[in-house]
């Protein structure tokens, strides 16, 4: 990091492995570490903070059990971050829409000069950040505040001699507290397919999250929605192979006899034999708009993200208006919904997606 004068990016620059992020000192893509405490082993997803890779950062948001939201001290970044248009509010929101439930707030940059370890700077982005958060869906009670550096290391392993006003846990320690969610093992298998990579040597390799079932080596799996049956050959978690893998495991597998140009992102392998995942053509959603401008009609196609895909839909019919928190219809076949609205909609992707009921 020294050598490209970002010396103070050096957490940052373990992470960044694309040359395009060492140069533009911006992370791009997601990359994943193993990172082992005292007391538990985790899987570190770095997704990008940077609104052109918005996309990547849903895929790494979607295979997280808990989100570690990084927050600038700094004078000026930190408005700038909450601000209407600012990626502070848009990862927070995205995170608690794609379901991640625990959340830790990191308030970087506490030796900046213009923060010179304050409490009273914490204070106020800690109470900002509250009121933030419970409006979105999380209990502030719940989320942890941690004020820390980045550069210095204050409060990441160690407690900071800087920070004496604060009495809370430090970063690692907070992770250790996690709760660990409990994992659907006797459910079918699912991995929604991240990355495909070809290895000389080895031949096809896709990576992803196994969601639920386990997977081994040798066992018969099928990629949805090609309709191709293969056999497993091996998994590797973190550049080790593993005799299975379980739900929350992040993985890679390699597949007998399927060229990369079969497997993308988005597709799902399931096991063949035990209620395989299947294509949708039309799916009904229920849906809040938060933020749009001017009115939703039928026949609108925007970007769906739904665990690893990215699909363009199209609104084939508004269904119903609801009430946001009865859940009952306030009318029928609306001609538009608009920003404030709950609303059951059927919609159609444009190519094909890979879809569950929720329940």
């Amino acid at each position: 990091a020294e050598e490209h004068g970002k010396s103070s990016f050096k957490f940052a620059f373990i992470m960044d492995k694309l040359k395009a992020e060492r140069d533009r000192g911006i992370t791009i893509d997601i990359s994943m570490y193993r990172v082992e405490t005292s007391a538990r082993l985790f899987t570190i997803i770095d997704a990008p903070g940077h609104r052109d890779f918005i996309k990547n950062m849903i895929t790494g948001t979607s295979q997280a059990d808990c989100a570690l939201l990084m927050v600038s001290a700094g004078l000026g970044e930190f408005e700038a971050g909450i601000s209407p248009n600012g990626q502070t509010k848009e990862h927070a929101l995205l995170a608690y829409t794609l379901g991640v439930r625990q959340i830790i707030v990191a308030i970087n940059k506490m030796d900046a000069d213009s923060v010179k370890y304050s409490e009273a700077r914490f204070m106020e982005i800690k109470t900002e950040m509250s009121a933030f958060l419970k409006k979105i869906g999380y209990n502030p009670e719940k989320a942890a505040f941690i004020p820390i550096s980045g550069w210095n290391g204050d409060n990441i392993l160690e407690k900071s001699a800087h920070m004496p006003w604060y009495r809370g846990p430090t970063l690692i320690e907070q992770m250790d507290a996690l709760e660990v969610p409990k994992r659907p093992m006797d459910k079918p298998l699912r991995i929604p397919v991240q990355d495909v990579y070809k290895i000389g040597g080895v031949g096809t390799v896709p990576s992803g999250r196994v969601e639920s079932g386990t997977i081994k080596p040798g066992q018969m799996i099928s990629i949805a929605p090609s309709g191709i049956i293969t056999e497993c050959r091996s998994v590797e978690m973190h550049h080790q192979a593993v005799p299975l893998a379980i739900p929350g495991d992040s993985i890679g597998f390699s597949v007998k006899a399927v060229s990369v140009k079969d497997i993308k992102r988005g597709y799902v392998i399931g096991d063949p034999k035990n209620d395989p995942p299947a294509e949708v053509t039309k799916f009904q959603a229920q849906l809040i708009v938060l933020d749009h401008p001017g009115g939703i009609h039928q026949g609108y196609a925007p970007v769906i993200d739904c665990h690893t895909s990215h699909v363009t839909c199209k609104f084939s019919r508004l269904l119903s208006k609801i009430d946001r928190r009865t859940g009952k219809v306030v009318e029928e076949e609306p001609k538009m919904i608009k920003t404030g609205d709950a609303a059951m909609v059927e919609m159609e992707p444009s190519k094909p997606m890979i879809l569950e009921k929720f329940v």
